[in-house]
């Protein structure tokens, strides 16, 4: 059984067409598990929020990090005004190209999001993961995808996972190399031009 995560969207599902200005990713949405984050995101997209904002925290090999007015990691809150919980499923992780809510830590939820482009996983937390097994969160289905895909496990259970690229992954990586200072912020602004919601068409 395949995961749901790792399905490629059906016709007329809503998805997000993220345009940068080193290209488009586009991303498949949860409701199902996790609907305060989709609503979230869903709703600032259309509000134009992220329209302009950058990719401030860029780490190759790991993840990239937008959705902050700010511009600096300190910013940032969800369309209701304050922050909401977090959002957790066994079946859905934090797998590279995984759509997650950035935090400062328990249900913390703002508007800071990344997307995980880590492209491995150390073959010890293979073990453990295998060792603790589906009944502590980690189905074979899960380690199996890890182990194929790469991703950042650690994350789990701590960053609620919303959505999942489903085309674009080259951009992903594109933006992951750019040159970037001590903060790990791009030298030059990797720029989120606009998030529309569309429906697949195809």
């Amino acid at each position: 059984m395949a995961l749901e995560q790792l399905k490629l969207p059906k016709k007329d599902e809503e998805i997000v067409v993220m345009e940068t200005n080193y290209g488009t990713i586009k991303i498949r949405l949860f409701p199902e598990v996790a609907p305060k984050a989709v609503e979230n995101f869903k709703t600032h997209a259309k509000n134009g929020y992220y329209d302009g904002l950058i990719f401030h925290r860029v780490i190759n090999g790991f993840m990239i990090q937008g959705g902050d007015p700010n511009r600096n990691g300190t910013g940032g809150e969800s369309i209701w005004g304050n922050p909401f919980e977090d959002e957790f499923d066994i079946n859905y992780h934090n797998f590279r190209g995984s759509l997650s809510m950035a935090n400062a830590g328990p249900n913390t939820n703002g508007s800071q999001f990344f997307i995980v482009q880590k492209d491995s996983v150390e073959e010890t937390l293979i073990e453990q993961m295998t060792k603790l097994g589906g009944e502590q969160g980690f189905p074979e289905e899960v380690v199996k995808a890890y182990t194929e895909l790469g991703g950042t496990p650690h994350l789990d259970y701590r960053h609620t996972v919303f959505g999942q690229v489903f085309d674009g992954m080259d951009i992903v990586d594109k933006i992951a190399a750019v040159e970037t200072d001590g903060n790990d912020k791009p030298m030059e602004p990797v720029v989120i031009e606009k998030i529309e919601i569309d429906n697949l068409d195809e």
